[in-house]
């Protein structure tokens, strides 16, 4: 008995995880708000009502795509900030970081970019609420640094969203840069690498 639920939970997740991939491709050419339930059915291959066992609605699915695209990347945000190394050293690894990242996810990237401003407002909370999280764990992570002694909470929370908001940026311009020469890549990474260090020094400046 547990076998045979065990095989039917598991496809249940395989045709939910359809939905979620059907979805992320449909909306390299459009926003969610436009998306409709039976185009993503039909990529699927399966009927409109299959859609309910997975999912309330449109926006449903959307704030799920949010989780797939930023939940896993926690560990990688802590990192871009982490004390480890000397400033340059971290800058260079937070970039290269986000570089790799759009190259691995670019449909994911895209999606947030998007969605981040759009008109579907779980979506835009579910993104708000993911990035408050990061600007959280990258205040933990900031506080550990020596040069954070005498810095408040409320001035290490805003340097956070500082990086969180660049970080961003970075990987917007990255994405931008996808397909294009090897050169453009190589400006995007000067200038990313340019702003970070403009954030670095007003940081340790801040308490002068």
């Amino acid at each position: 008995m547990s076998h045979t639920l065990g095989i039917r939970q598991a496809q249940k997740q395989k045709t939910r995880q359809a939905f979620l991939d059907a979805a992320l491709a449909l909306l390299e050419e459009q926003s969610l708000s436009s998306l409709g339930l039976r185009e993503v059915t039909r990529a699927v291959g399966v009927a409109p009502t299959a859609f309910y066992r997975h999912f309330r609605s449109t926006a449903d699915l959307g704030v799920a795509l949010v989780d797939e695209a930023l939940g896993s990347l926690h560990p990688m945000v802590r990192t871009t900030v982490s004390t480890t190394g000397d400033s340059e050293e971290r800058i260079t690894r937070a970039v290269e970081l986000i570089a790799h990242h759009v190259d691995a996810y670019p449909a994911h990237v895209r999606f947030i970019a998007r969605e981040r401003h759009g008109g579907v407002q779980p979506v835009r909370e579910a993104i708000r609420e993911q990035l408050a999280r990061f600007a959280e764990e990258v205040k933990a992570e900031l506080a550990k640094d020596p040069e954070a002694a005498g810095w408040n909470d409320d001035d290490l929370l805003m340097l956070a969203h500082l990086y969180v908001d660049q970080m961003l940026l970075t990987a917007s311009l990255f994405l931008e840069a996808l397909e294009a020469p090897e050169e453009e890549r190589e400006r995007v990474t000067r200038l990313a690498t340019r702003q970070l260090r403009l954030i670095s020094i007003g940081r340790s400046h801040w308490l002068g």
